[in-house]
């Protein structure tokens, strides 16, 4: 506080902490309240709520752990979820370094806003624009002349999901490789380093908090999103927020859809918590 103090003055600082306070409390915590005390209350007809039925309860959490159809789902949900997040990692890692140490500041602005112009059309063209590419009777499968069904199973999903979100997982990864001393890679290189041994102790190491950041954000929107497995899916496949958007609008049942919203929140904490670990990163070492 006293940094910020100096740097900003107290009425810029005040201004800063109430705006994030605000931020804070009005959207983000209040309404994990407002769903937590859903979920942990009844479905009732109108005429019952408030009476001596409307009581806290955790039937709602228990119609997840009875329903193997959905803890599948949620199974499945996640090794997806973890997938996509590998395949970002690897194929983002050359490029962030590529872009970070080889090629000059003015190259990598370029290539940086050529990899953003994506971002200029809505998500839901650019999903749709890839049912159009691997349907059955697509661009796709067109031009090469296949009868492939590229949308069976979850092939689709893992596909429009890892181009959706690739860019979080760049981003974070070369800021932390480009704040990198060059010194040290030349360093390791005069003292005979292969090319893998100055990745692995060097550049990785540097770069954990980037790809801890980049693997946090990526799974969590993967896990959560709800565009792309709507748009991407097959018939044998089915992502858990669709399980909760059945809850909430198709059953109008509010509470149960709360409760499944709030496992889904807690295993993204989980699984913030265990990157950190696995890492060895603290959620302020995101910030370098």
């Amino acid at each position: 506080m006293q940094r910020l103090i100096q740097r900003y003055g107290k009425s810029l600082t005040a201004i800063l902490v109430a705006l994030t306070a605000f931020w804070l409390l009005i959207l983000v915590v209040l309404p994990e309240i407002i769903m937590v005390n859903y979920s942990l209350r009844p479905f009732l007809p109108v005429a019952d709520i408030g009476g001596p039925k409307d009581g806290y309860t955790l039937v709602n959490y228990a119609t997840f752990f009875v329903s193997w159809i959905h803890i599948k789902v949620f199974l499945i949900t996640v090794l997806v979820s973890c997938l996509v997040t590998a395949v970002c990692l690897a194929a983002s890692y050359p490029v962030a370094y590529f872009m970070a140490k080889t090629i000059s500041a003015k190259a990598a602005a370029t290539l940086f806003m050529l990899a953003l112009v994506p971002l200029l059309v809505s998500e839901l063209l650019r999903t749709f624009a890839w049912k159009v590419i691997l349907d059955y009777k697509g661009v796709l499968n067109s031009l090469t002349g296949l009868e492939v069904r590229w949308l069976s199973g979850y092939n689709g999903i893992a596909v429009g999901l890892v181009y959706t979100y690739i860019l979080f997982m760049l981003l974070p990864l070369y800021s932390s490789i480009q704040s990198l001393d060059a010194h040290q890679i030349e360093a390791a290189r005069d003292l005979g380093a292969s090319r893998w041994q100055m990745h692995r102790r060097i550049v990785i190491p540097h770069a954990k908090p980037g790809i801890a950041a980049g693997c946090v954000m990526v799974f969590m929107l993967s896990a959560g999103s709800i565009l792309v497995p709507n748009l991407l899916e097959s018939p044998n496949s089915r992502w858990f927020t669709q399980v909760i958007q059945q809850w909430f609008f198709e059953s109008q049942d509010w509470h149960t859809g709360s409760a499944y919203a709030f496992l889904l929140l807690v295993l993204c904490l989980g699984f913030v918590a265990a990157l950190l670990r696995l890492f060895r990163v603290r959620l302020a070492d995101f910030g370098r």
